[in-house]
């Protein structure tokens, strides 16, 4: 049964996979891009495992698309974001910021090419949509900006290849890291790509009917089920230990990219135009005063993902804030990412976090805390 204490309405969406989430074990949901996502499909700890050792099946139709097509598509979309575009191929994906003006970011989506002038931003929590809409009013460019019919599953973990080559066939195992394909299932249009929000091997599906949603995820869990396949969600523990960015938690409008160590997202030296140029070039040479760092927080371990920011103090007096922070059952130990003044960043540092009134010691330490390279994700499969 669904927790009573959760109330659904017509002004949040519903994703085309719902229904099935629901039939599957979903219990609990939040809001996302004004839509529901599954949240609890029972032990968060157990959902890492699942996802780890062998597959998980993830509603995050959330992940709304913002599809940019005319005639100047790729001048406009070169114009949202700093990471220069001038190599992105027709099939590839690539991870970027969308800045303002200010050079505070808005949004880090996974922009896809589709096309000579055609693409999808595959959004965080945010209204991109707006964003660029109103940016193209005044930019002279000829765009078209909507939110197309599309919706992703993700299906990741160390079988989930296994399963797409179930699925359909072997010539998936052609596809690279953050590349993608115009695929059918049985009919069901699908964009396939090697990507996802987990820190492990996996694919995003983008669906790209909404009626077939409940058909297209009891097709995959069929697929799944003799490589140990588990419906869940997307995995907190997970995405900290990859040192994955959760929106609105770790960067919001007010972090810059050179905060988070995001310089390689950011082309300053370029002749290209994009909206926060002038104030990342004043931001870079004047020098940040706050950097993201990993944390051990040395106490008994959190019983779950922090849901308020903590304080953390050096020398009596408030140096930053944890922003997301989780026991990690594989490393044994609290983890956490977090904003400190850029005094009180260098690796083995002490300080203390206060969690509900309460002072614990903790450690600045490498991050991302686990497979800092990404062998994982990026792993090829010939």
């Amino acid at each position: 049964m669904i927790n009573k204490n959760f109330g659904f309405g017509t002004q949040i969406r519903k994703s085309p996979y719902f229904d099935a989430t629901v039939r599957w074990g979903a219990k609990g949901f939040s809001v996302y891009n004004h839509m529901y996502i599954p949240r609890d499909f029972g032990d968060p700890e157990q959902n890492f495992w699942n996802l780890i050792q062998t597959a998980i099946l993830c509603d995050v139709a959330v992940e709304r698309q913002v599809e940019i097509t005319g005639p100047d598509a790729y001048k406009f979309i070169q114009l949202l974001t700093p990471r220069d575009l001038s190599k992105l191929s027709i099939g590839q994906c690539k991870y970027v910021l969308i800045t303002n003006s200010e050079g505070g970011i808005l949004n880090d989506p996974v922009l896809l090419r589709l096309g000579k002038n055609h693409f999808w931003l595959s959004l965080g929590d945010s209204d991109i949509l707006l964003w660029a809409q109103g940016v193209a009013i005044n930019s002279g460019l000829d765009v078209k900006i909507t939110e197309p019919d599309v919706s992703p599953l993700q299906l990741q973990g160390p079988k989930s290849a296994e399963i797409m080559i179930k699925l359909f066939g072997d010539t998936i195992k052609d596809l690279k890291y953050y590349w993608f394909k115009e695929l059918k299932l049985d009919g069901i249009p699908l964009i396939v790509s090697r990507t996802g929000w987990s820190s492990e091997f996996g694919y995003e599906l983008f669906l790209r009917d909404g009626s077939k949603g409940d058909d297209l995820y009891e097709k995959i869990m069929e697929a799944g089920k003799d490589f140990g396949i588990k419906p869940g969600h997307t995995s907190s523990i997970r995405r900290i230990e990859g040192g994955m960015l959760s929106y609105h938690a770790d960067a919001d409008i007010n972090t810059n990219p050179f905060e988070l160590g995001l310089d390689r997202l950011v082309n300053l030296d370029s002749d290209i135009n994009f909206i926060g140029k002038k104030a990342l070039k004043r931001i870079k040479n004047n020098g940040i005063k706050r950097l993201q760092i990993g944390l051990e927080i040395k106490c008994e371990r959190l019983s779950g993902p922090n849901t308020k920011f903590w304080s953390l103090k050096a020398n009596n007096k408030i140096i930053g804030k944890v922003t997301s922070a989780v026991y990690s059952p594989r490393l044994k130990k609290n983890i956490a990412l977090a904003l400190v003044d850029i005094d009180y960043s260098k690796i083995g540092l002490e300080m203390e976090v206060l969690i509900d009134d309460k002072s614990f010691k903790c450690e600045i330490i490498e991050k991302p805390f686990f497979d800092p390279k990404k062998l994982i994700t990026s792993k090829s499969l010939k």
